[in-house]
Order: C-alpha cells, then structure tokens, then sequence
C-alpha cells in the first residue's frame, strides 16, 4: 500500500444504512467510499493474494453493506461487511488512497469485470 502520507481521519461514520463510510481526514481531504468499493478493494489476501498474479476479481457485490467498524490499534479499522468478509485490515493510508484514487481504482475494476465477464450483482463462479 505504498509508502506512508501521514494522513489522519478526524472523523470515519457510517451513512446510509452502511452502503457508504465517511471519512474525514485532518488534512482536510472527505470521502464516502460506498461499501463495494470498499469490498472489492479490501486488502486482505483473500482479494490481493500475496502477489498480483493472485488478485481475485471480486463481483455481485453491488448491494453489500458494512456493518462493523473495529479499530486496529490507532493505524487502521477493520471492516465487517454483510457477506461476513471481515479480514481486510484498512489503514488510514490506504483508506486516503482509497479515496484520491477512486477514479482510476474504479475504472481498472470495472474493466477487470468486462473482461472476466463477472457482473456487480452477481457473483462470479471461478
């Protein structure tokens, strides 16, 4: 997840009904970063593999929602989703990250799923 921005939240809330995380840096930087992204873009080996070539392309989460935030020490939260995908660890880097780069992260997502011809709302079979 690169190298450190020092970023701080000064505020992470759920909104609507957990389909969105606000977060708020001291920076000044805000962002709602909707639960799917947030779920297929979870760090956690389950998804990123412990290499590229093992990233899994993760589909049919387009209704997900968060329901549990959990502080990981005083560098990260760990998330709780409905699929009860809990073993992403998010640092406040990467949730900055997360939140700077949607655009492009979003845009490579949603090529990755053309090309493996998965779908937002229906889970892929592998």
């Amino acid at each position: 997840m690169g190298v450190s921005t020092g970023q701080w939240p000064s505020e992470l809330r759920l909104k609507d009904g957990g389909r969105l995380l606000h977060v708020n840096f001291e920076s000044g930087s805000a962002f709602d970063l909707t639960a799917e992204y947030l779920r297929v873009m979870s760090p956690s080996a389950e998804v990123q593999g412990h290499s590229e070539v093992e990233r899994v392309t993760v589909g049919g989460k387009e209704k997900i929602t968060v329901i549990g935030v959990e502080p990981v020490g005083t560098y990260a939260v760990r998330l709780t989703f409905d699929d009860l995908h809990s073993t992403g660890i998010f640092t406040w880097d990467y949730l900055y990250e997360l939140g700077t780069q949607h655009e492009q992260k979003w845009a490579f997502y949603l090529d990755e799923l053309a090309t493996k011809g998965l779908s937002r709302d229906k889970p892929g079979q592998r």
